[in-house]
């Protein structure tokens, strides 16, 4: 029996060498590789190489789904972004997994055993990275969520003991970006308990103000050195250098989360997560309802519409049904059901049965729309 699995890595910092493109080529003749990457899918057997020694050596970022209902996504990041005492606190040792190598940090999630089959029977894993490494990005601007999300999908699973206290709660946990809610969606972190986990966090905030501080902490030779390098490129990402910078000032002077917040353990998150769970079902049910109601307003218009020259659709009506084919008394027959709604509205339904018969002696003839429109309910021989 066959097996579907998808391996795909780009390389961001940046390009592959001609020499790193052919010792990539001689693990796999079929791979589309690039200098910005390398993707394979395989129906029989797999990789002949470990991805995170990949990570390791040439790749950025790292897509992997298999059809047996398991999926990894894994970053590489530079060693300046984090401490290892501020990345700690995520790590799991199944879910998010922190290797370190000399310059470099790799943030590895994975989801194993999957209950959603028809996902995994479905997915091909193409648009995932494009959905995904965006998080790369935020964490390098200093966003945790992502960090905080890969932890919590472990603790839904019961990969962290019960009594363990959550890490610091980021910012803007009620708030996802739209590759948060990707990440949520590939490691499916139930949607309650990232609730329950957002009750602990406060609003996001871009906070201008400390970055107007940091640049009036920098001599004007730091600034004109920065510049330079952006307007140059004469260094490899100047952009994510400078965000490091700012980063490395951020914390040590206006910290991310208030140090009153009080961490919650797992199985108070649990338990949060049921309330939280009912209020998101009254939010959904509240907004199904306004969509409905939403739906039934244009409705109305549109049917009030149809009445405001409903002699012209009569006519109309008379030539679709004097064509004569099954498609043109398909379409009369719709047509027909819309004007019986309209009728309902704007006068009753006795008024639209009797402009029906009326509609019916020029075309009694027609069995097969006599038999459409007994099958649509509007007419009974």
């Amino acid at each position: 029996m066959s097996e579907y699995q998808y391996f795909e890595f780009a390389a961001i910092d940046r390009p592959l060498t001609d020499g790193e493109m052919a010792a990539l080529r001689a693990v796999s003749t079929r791979a589309v590789i690039t200098p910005s990457g390398f993707v394979n899918h395989y129906e029989w057997g797999g990789l002949k190489a470990d991805p995170l020694d990949w990570m390791r050596r040439y790749f950025d970022a790292f897509v992997y789904l298999a059809d047996w209902a398991q999926c990894r996504f894994a970053l590489r990041l530079p060693r300046d972004m984090f401490g290892k005492a501020e990345l700690k606190p995520f790590g799991v040792k199944q879910s998010l997994t922190i290797d370190a190598s000399e310059d470099h940090w790799i943030l590895d999630s994975s989801l194993e055993g999957s209950d959603n089959y028809d996902r995994f029977a479905e997915d091909d894993g193409r648009g995932w990275m494009g959905r995904l490494v965006p998080l790369r990005d935020e964490l390098i601007r200093g966003d945790q969520r992502s960090l905080y999300l890969g932890w919590l999908a472990a603790a839904a699973k019961g990969e962290v003991p019960e009594t363990t206290l959550e890490p610091t709660v980021p910012a803007g946990l009620s708030q996802l970006s739209a590759a948060q809610n990707a990440l949520a969606a590939f490691l499916e972190i139930d949607a309650d308990i990232i609730a329950a986990a957002a009750i602990g966090s406060a609003d996001a905030s871009d906070r201008p103000e400390s970055v107007d501080a940091w640049l009036q902490s920098l001599s004007p030779d730091e600034l004109r050195s920065m510049l330079k390098s952006i307007v140059r490129a004469d260094r490899p990402n100047p952009q994510r250098e400078v965000a490091s910078r700012y980063r490395a000032w951020h914390r040590q002077h206006a910290p991310q989360t208030a140090p009153e917040a009080r961490r919650r353990s797992v199985a108070e998150l649990r338990s949060l997560a049921v309330p939280a769970g009912e209020e998101r079902r009254r939010r959904d049910a509240l907004a199904r309802e306004q969509q409905a109601a939403a739906r039934r307003t244009q409705r109305d218009a549109q049917l009030r519409l149809l009445m405001s020259d409903v002699d012209k659709r009569w006519l109309a009506l008379h030539q679709q049904a004097e064509r004569g084919s099954a498609s043109a008394y398909e379409q009369a027959v719709r047509a027909l059901s819309d004007l019986a709604e309209a009728y309902a509205i704007v006068s009753d339904r006795k008024t639209f049965d009797r402009e029906l018969r009326r509609f019916l002696v020029r075309h009694a003839k027609r069995g097969a729309l006599l038999r459409r429109l007994t099958e649509a309910g509007l007419w009974q021989s």
